[in-house]
């Protein structure tokens, strides 16, 4: 029973407060530059849509006609042609023009806000996944440290049985190349843990240097949703899907703007002219367009931006098809890893402790070899790490899943 003791001490390595995952990701929604650029460029865009549909800037038009002479009013009231006027112009777009205009900027905005939504996502992902492989790396670190420890006790009762001639040196050398091992396991571990400090304190624009805290246990959860609720979620909520779904809709009134190119924009003119002692001039003018060159101009607009809107259809379909993908990809990994937490914690990893517990008094007693002992010892080691890993990989899977299909799991 000695072992069971042992085995079920918590260690305080991590003793500090540690922070809460949600707490770190509204951190990081709010100070992450990759998330704060994307939201601007999404403001930038919301105010495209009332630029495009808007008139353009009128004209105005001030000037004289003189007679005689070079300067204003040289032959005002005597010579017909002589007068000082202002004249007002206002472009024209055929009408439904401007407002498919608007129209096509306002999906373009709503495509950015889309893509603010999947940086958002994918920020959120990144420090996620970051934060459970941090929390594997310092229980793996804390899992070692607790088997060498094991191991050193293991190891001073094959001395002492060396001593008496009842062990082989070759099993103290077998006990000692493992904890040197365990020694690199635990430099590689630290090393992931630098690499995760870094990584997070990246994400969330802290100081370099900046302590994160996890906490000691971490329970998984549940994945309730089934396959086809994910999928069917993706459709309406993946932000990536409704970006190129945003983007094909822009693209077909685009190609209706282009049909509408053969029709003239006009120009509306006004003018007042005073011309002296005689009655005062008014002009009125309208100006066309005239797409003279429709055929090599405005047909090969028109036939590109079909071209256009069925490359968006494409891509729709493909961004679709590849989301399916990824989403049964992570969710074959989050269910796999669940079933083997559950199978590792019940049956493997109780059965080994027990193993262990029995051949540890077996070999004081001398009634086992030690490499049976060692045998043992190194499922628990194995089993218990493994827990840990499938217990990282079903929480990263759910984090990417949130991230495919937008759906908070």
């Amino acid at each position: 029973m000695c072992f069971r003791l042992y085995f079920c001490l918590v260690t305080a390595t991590f003793a500090m407060r540690a922070q809460p995952l949600p707490a770190l990701v509204d951190e990081a929604l709010h100070r992450n530059p990759e998330i704060l650029a994307a939201q601007k460029k999404y403001e930038a865009a919301r105010q495209m849509p009332a630029q495009a549909s808007a008139l353009a800037d009128p004209t105005v038009s001030v000037g004289y006609t003189a007679n005689g002479a070079p300067y204003p009013g040289a032959g005002l009231g005597r010579d017909a042609t002589s007068n000082v006027g202002v004249m007002v112009s206002q472009e024209l777009q055929f009408p439904g023009k401007r407002q498919l205009r608007g129209e096509i900027a306002a999906k373009e905005a709503s495509a950015e806000y889309q893509q603010y939504l999947a940086v958002r996502l994918s920020v959120t992902t990144r420090l996620k996944q970051a934060y459970h492989e941090l929390h594997h790396a310092n229980v793996s670190v804390a899992a070692v440290a607790r088997y060498q420890d094991l191991l050193q006790k293991i190891l001073r009762i094959s001395e002492a049985r060396y001593t008496v001639g009842r062990a082989a040196q070759q099993d103290i050398f077998k006990a000692q190349t493992q904890f040197a091992i365990f020694e690199t396991q635990l430099l590689r571990y630290r090393q992931e843990q630098t690499a995760k400090q870094i990584e997070i304190n990246l994400l969330l624009n802290r100081p370099q240097g900046s302590a994160i805290e996890v906490p000691d246990e971490m329970a998984p959860g549940e994945l309730t949703l089934g396959i086809d609720e994910l999928v069917a979620g993706a459709r309406l909520h993946a932000p990536v899907l409704a970006r190129e779904q945003k983007i094909v809709e822009r693209n077909d009134l685009a190609s209706a703007l282009a049909r509408k190119s053969i029709y003239p924009d006009y120009t509306v003119s006004g003018g007042y002219f005073n011309q002296g002692s005689m009655p005062p001039m008014w002009q009125f003018r309208v100006d066309f367009k005239l797409p003279a060159w429709y055929r090599t101009k405005q047909t090969a607009e028109v036939a590109e931006k079909a071209f256009a809107a069925t490359e968006a259809r494409h891509n729709y379909e493909a961004a679709d098809i590849t989301l399916q993908a990824r989403i049964r990809e992570q969710y074959s990994i989050a269910t796999t890893a669940r079933k083997l937490i559950d199978l590792y914690r019940k049956s493997v990893v109780p059965g080994s402790q027990l193993a262990l517990e029995s051949s540890m008094a077996s070999y004081e007693t001398g009634t086992l070899d030690f490499l049976s002992l060692f045998s043992n010892f190194m499922n628990v080691v194995e089993y218990e790490l493994m827990v840990h890993e499938e217990v990282m990989q079903f929480h990263v899977a759910l984090a990417r899943l949130e991230e495919i299909t937008g759906i908070a799991l």
